[in-house]
């Protein structure tokens, strides 16, 4: 798939977009580009992340679970879950290891900052639900606690066997994510056929139940992932530099933006749905700001994203 961002008539740049659809039954129903490109999936493979957590026989609150799945914005309830989830466990936000940072929400971080905090901390960090799970699950297990990251740690190698299970491609080497914990390489064909899975096996129920019923716990609703996320019905997912995967009712898209733009993968995600005839007429009119994104100019649309062929 190719997108052109067009401003008064001319197209200013260009997107390539690799894109698959596949079916309960491993059909292809849609390609593009190259479905099986090397990638890393990044945050779009944390339900799976999650999983592990849940295969130590731990038991969180959905909303509890939803975090552990979240690339969250920093609002204050997202805050308040995740320091929830580390004192359920006797833990504290010290224990974490996510990279010291700021919420991803400009509201989220315009609020601390009104309220005269500029710090960077971990708990801010929008991977720390899915550190904080991990971090649960140790303590449920009696696993170390400080060294949790290292790829050799149980947590982590758990991670590589359940992504090779559900992806059917073998992981390593491992390379290391913005928030210092291992990340999986893999393709969109692989991250595809993971969705999969997620909405049609009976162990991954309850996660994939979150992360359709608390969209907003998963990212920022007004993010453009978050937007589809409130109208979409399933669970989806994206990650850093461009990566992006949903299903629902047995149908697995996955997208990944050549210039690692995830606003590009959700639309081209969206263009894919709606040839499938996966989107209904309303949901196509409230998603129109992402599948036609606006180019602004001062403040005000000045062009849109233009599907240029598939």
């Amino acid at each position: 798939m190719r997108f052109a961002r067009v401003r008064s008539g001319l197209a200013e740049s260009f997107d390539d977009v690799d894109a698959i659809a596949l079916d309960a039954n491993g059909r292809e129903l849609f390609t593009s580009g190259n479905p099986d490109r090397p990638m890393y999936y990044r945050s779009a493979i944390k339900p799976f992340q999650a999983l592990a957590a849940r295969r130590t026989g731990l038991v969180l609150p959905p909303e509890h679970l939803a975090l552990t799945c979240a690339s969250h914005h920093g609002y204050p309830v997202h805050i308040a879950i995740v320091r929830q989830i580390l004192s359920n466990a006797g833990i504290t936000e010290a224990s974490l290891r996510t990279t010291p940072d700021r919420p991803l929400a400009r509201r989220a971080n315009a609020d601390l900052i009104s309220k005269g905090d500029r710090s960077r901390r971990s708990i801010l960090h929008n991977c720390s639900g899915k550190h904080a799970g991990w971090l649960a699950a140790c303590v449920h297990t009696g696993w170390d606690l400080d060294t949790y990251l290292e790829p050799n740690h149980p947590i982590q190698t758990s991670i590589v066997e359940i992504v090779h299970e559900f992806t059917g491609i073998n992981p390593l080497p491992v390379g290391v994510d913005g928030c210092g914990a291992p990340t999986l390489r893999g393709s969109i064909r692989g991250l595809a056929k993971a969705f999969i899975r997620l909405d049609t096996e009976e162990e991954m129920e309850p996660i994939a139940d979150v992360m359709a019923r608390f969209p907003s716990l998963i990212t920022d609703n007004v993010a453009a992932n978050g937007r589809i996320g409130a109208m979409w019905g399933g669970p989806q997912k994206g990650g850093a530099e461009g990566s992006y995967a949903m299903v629902r009712h047995g149908v697995a898209i996955a997208t990944k933006s050549m210039s690692g733009d995830g606003d590009v993968a959700c639309s081209a995600a969206l263009h894919v749905a709606d040839r499938l005839g996966m989107l209904t007429d309303a949901m196509r009119t409230t998603l129109d700001p992402q599948l036609n994104q606006p180019v602004m100019g001062a403040g005000r649309s000045v062009g849109n994203l233009v599907l240029v062929n598939a």
